[in-house]
């Protein structure tokens, strides 16, 4: 789940950034309380250790429903009483506190995400349904508060903001913005009809996130031994356990998510069960029945076109990419097809060395998307005797786990300490937490809450939450509750989860979220919000540390002999770090712009599946390698909006890093190099949205960045020239510090 603060729970803020240190007045928003009817643990303020922490072990489902409605009636109640001020509108009387105000519906926000993206039922999903429309409501009486905004465009357009800091002034402008971008200045007709947009937008992406996770509970890969050919020890005992804890001893099962079909694709020898488990993971939303979600993809899209012709624009792309990086949907697609060619013919160089593999072996086949990570590996053993299996070997997940506190000591100067178990409430068995303190003073930081392995309710993929921000405005310094969430394979009681280098990757990536998060230092909550094309930078650039001396030596050790991983098969894994770049940046790229397009034509009557098959074939797509998601299971996009006409964001973000790892690589210290890594922290991480990240990367870097280490990054060295002198003369993607993005979700 996607953590966000009050205002963007009620009004979508994606905020843009700023702020730099200001005291803040200690005045408070007018007092209102709207109480349910009896004691609800899901309101309860949260107590305890740590500034409290939310009550996960007396969640209970039933009280969801009311305590949702009880909490937006409070902040609506809250928002009304600012609005009502009799005094005139002030910085403080206003948007302080409105940055004050909901805090009640911002604890139940907290319990419906875990309920959400780790612990879902078909109970809570009837209960997700009807709240879905309330909630779409409750937001729209916020944005269409005249009152309200009235007051906001007052501060906003006072002569008296020009006296504010930074931050303050910054805050104003999003809050104003959010409101107008949300409709505020409609009337009449206009303004009824698109608070009815929103509730069926609401509705839809639900639909279409229950769909998607339906077809993944709803197919289950059942195998006997002797259908295992090719797949490795640790694999086969993964699903043994699984099979076990399903109640199928003696049976090995496969699910419906990336985390399992992955390396059954990499390693199963029968063809045939690779492409049924390929097309049940490709298929999900796409079949027909129930849960096929191509009308609603169509619904979705003609309701936000029509949704932002409300407010004046040519399209949602255009409305959408206004207050990003990119700026404009023809900048981000500039990026994209900038570096598509090369992609696209580096992986078909890949497609031909697998093929004359398969040739050699007489196997009598053309590959197949179904082949490709099957022969792929074969080509990483033939060209750099590489076996993905025995990297694993020395990838131990709590290993992995204790080289990432490492590097955030080194780095940041963090410290994680397991807690006592018991005395802070977890929502699973499986959840573990840790408390971060600065390392220098001892300072409590906030705590970090592990959710690592896959079960049935929980979505796939990885993700981290943050369920309390750093902010000062509540009396107070709050400090940081997050966490990180990941689908791993558990292991069989006593036996180590081992996991793939790319499963590793994305462990340092989400960790990356969570530090960005613990290092804040913003005084507001809106402030902790994020550029949705800038917000993963910090998270990829993390990745460059596992590979690092320091981790390589000190934790990828072999789990059984303990002995650290040799410099013969480290240098292998250097030597072939942009191996298979051509697929991973394909089924990418193909992912983010059918996105866009998506999002920039007229949507009417739209045949979702023909769309993508049409989009695909006139950018030239291999026939080995789909999309990375494709569209009737792409929730980044469809099953809410907050990477809609906006999936190209990793690669904008990724420039970044690219750039970024240059910055180190250039320093005596390398990765590890304490002054870079200081002002890393202080422009980077620390701000938040509180600077806008152009003005943000620049004050790191000392100027902007351009595609050119991008494309180094990814082996695509010989196009970088060309492709930067195409982007930057057609004024689309050429620094990307000033309007512009490693591991892609």
């Amino acid at each position: 789940m996607r953590k966000t603060t009050i205002l963007e729970l009620a009004i979508s803020l994606l905020c843009l950034s700023s702020c730099t240190k200001q005291p803040v007045a200690d005045t408070t928003a007018p007092a209102v309380s709207v109480a349910p009817a009896a004691d609800v643990a899901l309101l309860a303020e949260w107590t305890g250790p740590h500034g409290g922490v939310p009550a996960f072990d007396r969640m209970e489902l039933g009280q969801l429903e009311p305590a949702t409605k009880a909490a937006m009636d409070q902040h609506l109640a809250e928002l009304d009483a600012i609005a009502a001020d009799p005094a005139p509108p002030t910085f403080e009387n206003t948007i302080v506190a409105m940055e004050r105000s909901g805090r009640a519906y911002q604890r139940v926000e907290t319990y419906y995400g875990i309920w959400s993206s780790n612990l879902s039922t078909p109970e809570f999903r009837e209960i997700e349904g009807r709240l879905a429309p309330l909630d779409s409501e409750y937001r729209s009486k916020i944005v269409q508060n005249e009152a309200l905004f009235a007051r906001v465009k007052a501060v906003h357009d006072s002569p008296q903001l020009a006296s504010l800091g930074p931050a303050e002034q910054r805050l104003v402008k999003l809050v104003y913005d959010r409101f107008a971008r949300r409709g505020a200045t409609l009337t009449g007709a206009d303004k009824e009809r698109y608070a009815a947009i929103e509730r069926r937008l609401a509705e839809l992406h639900t639909v279409f996130g229950n769909n998607v996770l339906a077809d993944e509970e709803g197919t289950v890969h059942v195998l006997e031994e002797a259908q295992l050919a090719g797949l490795p020890a640790s694999l086969r005992a993964a699903a043994a356990a699984e099979a076990e804890a399903r109640g199928m001893a003696g049976k090995y099962v496969f699910t419906n998510t990336r985390s399992s079909m992955d390396p059954f694709l990499t390693y199963a020898e029968d063809r045939g069960l690779r492409e049924k488990v390929w097309r049940a993971y490709y298929d999900r939303g796409d079949n027909g029945d129930e849960h096929d979600n191509n009308a609603i993809i169509t619904e979705i899209l003609q309701l936000r076109d029509e949704r932002v012709g409300l407010l004046g624009y040519e399209d949602y792309a255009t409305w959408r990419l206004e207050d990003r990086m990119a700026q404009t949907p023809e900048r981000a697609m500039g990026l994209m097809k900038a570096v598509w060619p090369a992609a696209v013919a580096r992986a078909r160089e890949e497609i031909a060395d697998m093929q004359a593999v398969a040739d050699a072996e007489k196997a009598k086949i053309t590959i197949a998307p179904w082949d490709y990570r099957y022969y792929a590996e074969k080509v990483r053993k033939a060209r750099y005797d590489l076996d993905s299996d025995e990297v694993k070997q020395y990838l131990q997940l709590d290993r992995l786990r204790e080289a990432m506190f490492m590097v955030a000591g080194r780095l940041f100067g963090f410290a994680f300490t397991p807690v006592p178990e018991g005395s802070v409430p977890v929502f699973h068995p499986d959840v573990k937490v840790w408390e971060v303190t600065d390392a220098a003073t001892g300072e409590h930081v906030g705590l970090w809450y592990l959710d690592p392995f896959a079960r049935p309710g929980k979505r796939s993929g990885a993700w981290a939450s943050t369920y309390r921000g750093h902010t000062t405005v509540h009396g107070g310094k709050q400090t940081v509750l997050c966490s990180n969430n990941s689908n791993f394979i558990k292991g069989a009681p006593g036996e180590p989860v081992l996991v793939s280098w790319d499963d590793a990757q994305t462990f340092f990536h989400e960790f990356g979220h969570a530090l960005h998060a613990l290092s804040s230092n913003v005084d507001y909550p809106t402030l902790n919000g994020g550029v949705r094309d800038y917000t993963e930078f910090q998270s990829q650039l993390l990745e460059r540390w596992l590979m690092t001396d320091e981790v390589i030596d000190g934790y990828l050790r072999h789990h059984e002999t303990g002995e650290p991983m040799p410099k013969a098969l480290v240098e292998k894994i250097r030597r072939a770090a942009t191996f298979n770049q051509g697929f991973g940046t394909t089924e990418y790229l193909a992912s983010a712009i059918v996105d866009l397009q998506l999002h920039m034509i007229d949507p009417k009557g739209l045949d979702p599946d023909a769309f993508e098959r049409q989009t695909l074939e006139e950018l030239g797509m291999p026939e080995a390698i789909v999309m990375r998601h494709r569209t009737p299971h792409f929730g980044h996009v469809f099953s809410g909006e907050g990477y809609s006409a906006g999936y190209y964001g990793y690669l904008w973000a990724d420039v970044l890093t690219s750039d970024a790892a240059e910055v180190f690589a250039a320093a005596p210290g390398g990765l590890y190099d304490a002054e870079v890594a200081s002002r890393l922290v202080e422009h980077l991480f620390a701000p938040r949205n509180a600077v806008d990240p152009a003005e943000a990367y620049r004050a790191f870097r000392g100027g902007d960045a351009t595609i050119d280490a991008l494309m180094r990054d990814r082996g695509f060295a010989s196009a970088a020239g060309k492709a930067g002198k195409a982007a930057k003369g057609k004024g689309k993607a050429g620094k990307v510090g000033k309007a512009a993005g490693a591991k892609q979700g």
